[in-house]
């Protein structure tokens, strides 16, 4: 797996824990913004067109 590949994983993976934590948290805005940035940041693990 090449580096950059490995490193969008990691931004994901650490934006899905946050995103859990402030929900339980009761962080309602801040668990929308984690997701969002998920989500951004794992539009780039979809194979290329």
């Amino acid at each position: 797996m090449p580096l950059a590949r490995a490193s969008w994983f990691t931004v994901v993976g650490v934006c899905a824990i946050a995103a859990v934590s402030f929900a339980v948290s009761g962080y309602t805005g801040y668990t929308i913004v984690l997701v969002a940035v998920g989500l951004a940041a794992a539009v780039n693990l979809l194979p290329p067109p």
